[in-house]
């Protein structure tokens, strides 16, 4: 059993900057793969990033590629997603997610999910 808790959102002008966290209990963090997903208002849950076990590997949505940056500690037993040039369209709730073994960007492939964060970016 894996227990994720989110923290780090907030409301952000358009182009600042916000860096979520996510803690896990356990020990075995560093057996999962650890993926950020969002959900807006009205819209369907999506994919923004994953990071491998070693955090060696990282693949991002297409429309965050090059701002977000998707970190973990394995040590801390923590992830990260640091987000610059926030945009509006990035408002959302940013939940944590983990999965065991190989990596996915489906989220049906995930076994344990955060509570979830509210990210605000106002224009």
């Amino acid at each position: 059993q894996v227990q994720l808790v989110e923290s780090g959102g907030g409301l952000v002008q358009a182009g600042g900057s916000l860096r979520l966290s996510c803690t896990a209990s356990g020990r075995t963090f560093s057996s999962y793969t650890m993926g950020w997903f969002r959900q807006a208002p009205g819209k369907e849950r999506e994919f923004v990033a994953w990071v491998n076990w070693s955090g060696s590997s990282t693949t991002y949505k297409a429309s965050v590629k090059g701002r977000f940056t998707i970190s973990r500690d394995n040590v801390k037993n923590t992830v990260y997603l640091q987000m610059n040039s926030l945009k509006p369209e990035d408002t959302a709730v940013y939940t944590c997610a983990a999965k065991y073994g190989g990596y996915s960007d489906s989220g049906s492939q995930y076994d344990y999910w955060g509570q979830g964060t509210q990210v605000t970016v106002s224009s």
